[in-house]
């Protein structure tokens, strides 16, 4: 039988032809006078949306085929599943949530996607592609030992991942459990060795003490350490966010006094933007910046803050001009005290109260209130009032494509934790992974991992290379979020009982693959933002 690979380019071809005609279908709902209009984009919400996640697998089999077609048996299979699963879900139903289904003829391309179906190549996937027999082999392989290619091609880049990978499995794995379970802080001793590593300034330049290696390499770092445990990975979002908020918006003298902390470790930032009443709306933001003799005071409430106690910079959002809308935000660079655990939160004009969750624990999140908090005059970043939305907008597609890479990690976490109970735990007189079903599960969430996986890498390759990427961020983190919830689901399904007791390590993971769909913009902020996107292509 023909490889995958020998249809692949033909099979993307026809699904980039049926996303055209999904996209036009679309952007007739949507325009008005020949423009998107707003109103109308929300009124066809699920219309929208559809068309986005249409979107995002088309990608994510381009990817894959970019990925696995220069590679061997093993990762053909894999092709073939992936391929033969999503081009079912194009041509039958995508699933854009647990029980959300939409179908072509949500989109009116019914008669499309029937074309599509009987396209040769795309019907040799749907006959030959995700079936019980190449499950089977791929979990067959996955038995015996086989894991797909995770080279990079940079000699640099395989190096930080075989490094990572070894410290998220001797130093975070082991303890992540015990962690979670007390809601501990991640040790003071693990965040020293994290930032000896270099986490904390994978992207800033060298000029400033950080590594200067690039958003993929980004990627790479936050995968592996989210695969021993989420919050080793989400430790360094934060220096990230900060990281790029001051050296691309800085002065020359934010950058020298705020950046070299930041990448060695000795300044832990914290983000802190989001408010009790607006959420993802960021441009109704109430918290108040006001001039003061020596500087601003910040007055207002903030909510859902992580790392907030123990950190030492706050990036903070707040209204510096009675203006509406994102034209009076500015951002302030706010240092504060270090908090203990008698002490959380020691400065004048700050207090904070802990929020109790469910999982993404390691470093806590608060509700922060404002009450005069003093910032000094050189505080504002860049030095400019009422660009604080668009300076933040534009680090929002670093902070979604790293949230894809921890979601990545969790995925496949989530895949080796299933793995390794259905190998070891017998029923009926055979392993667990003899059981189809069984098995099924893992072929399916190794496919795709590894789809979220590579449109996650494509994400950072367009950041690195300096091209506006809001569309490609958001793909990467509405199929990446997806896929680690699904996959902690199934892995959860497969420990059985088990998996819902707390004292194995699947229930930690289930918690924190949740919140993945929820934080740096919500699975339907995401969508909104690729479907308005490429349908403002079309003008």
């Amino acid at each position: 039988m023909m490889t995958g690979a020998a249809h692949a380019e033909a099979a993307c071809d026809a699904a980039r032809a049926y996303l055209r005609h999904v996209q036009r279908a679309t952007f007739q709902a949507v325009e008005q006078d020949g423009r998107v209009d707003p109103a109308l984009i929300e009124a066809h919400q699920r219309r929208v949306h559809g068309f986005a996640w249409t979107a995002t697998l088309v990608e994510g089999l381009a990817q894959l085929t970019s990925w696995a077609g220069r590679l061997g048996g093993g990762e053909d299979l894999l092709l073939r599943i992936g391929f033969g699963e999503y081009l079912a879900q194009l041509v039958g139903g995508l699933p854009m949530g647990q029980n959300e289904i939409v179908r072509p003829q949500d989109l009116e391309t019914a008669q499309a996607a029937s074309a599509l179906a009987g396209t040769p190549a795309v019907a040799w996937f749907l006959e030959h592609g995700n079936n019980q027999a190449t499950r089977l082999a791929l979990a067959d392989r996955l038995a015996e030992g086989w894991r797909p290619d995770d080279s990079l091609g940079d000699e640099t880049l395989d190096q930080v991942r075989t490094q990572f990978r070894r410290f998220a499995d001797e130093r975070i794995a082991p303890g992540a459990h015990a962690w979670h379970l007390a809601d501990a802080l991640i040790p003071d001793a693990i965040v020293d060795e994290m930032a000896e590593l270099g986490v904390f300034g994978v992207c800033i330049d060298p000029e400033y003490g950080g590594l200067g290696l690039g958003k993929l390499a980004m990627c790479v770092v936050s995968e592996e350490l989210s695969r021993g445990w989420i919050a080793a990975g989400s430790l360094g979002t934060r220096s990230e966010i900060a990281g790029e908020l001051i050296g691309a918006n800085g002065t020359p003298e934010q950058k020298a006094r705020w950046l070299p902390g930041i990448a060695a470790g000795r300044v832990l930032p914290t983000a802190v933007f989001t408010e009790p009443d607006t959420g993802s709306d960021l441009a109704s933001v109430g918290t108040r910046a006001e001039r003061a003799a020596d500087g601003w005071r910040i007055t207002g409430s903030k909510t859902w803050i992580t790392h907030a106690a123990r950190s030492d910079l706050m990036t903070v959002l707040a209204r510096s001009a009675a203006v509406p809308g994102h034209n009076g935000l500015s951002m302030f660079l706010a240092a504060k005290t270090r908090g203990t655990q008698d002490a959380p939160f020691p400065d004048a004009g700050l207090a904070g109260s802990e929020i109790a969750v469910l999982g993404y624990r390691g470093m806590r999140e608060y509700v922060l209130s404002f009450d005069g908090f003093a910032v000094t005059a050189d505080g504002l970043l860049g030095g400019e009032t009422g660009a604080g939305f668009r300076q933040l907008m534009r680090t929002f597609e670093g902070a979604r494509i790293q949230t894809a890479a921890r979601a990545v990690g969790v995925a496949r976490n989530a895949l080796d934790l299933a793995l390794g109970y259905a190998l070891e735990r017998r029923q009926f007189g055979k392993r667990l992974l003899a059981f189809p079903r069984v098995s099924d599960k893992l072929a399916m969430m190794l496919v795709e991992t590894i789809i979220a996986r590579e449109l996650t890498y494509f994400a950072a390759r367009a950041k690195d290379a300096g091209d506006r990427c809001d569309i490609e961020a958001g793909m990467a983190k509405l199929l990446a979020a997806r896929v680690a919830w699904s996959n902690a689901d199934a892995a959860v399904q497969i420990h059985g009982g088990n998996g819902y007791a707390l004292e194995y390590e699947i229930s930690r993971v289930l918690c924190d693959a949740r919140i993945l769909n929820i934080f740096e913009g919500a699975a339907e902020i995401q969508a909104n933002v690729i479907g308005r996107g490429l349908l403002s292509r079309q003008l």
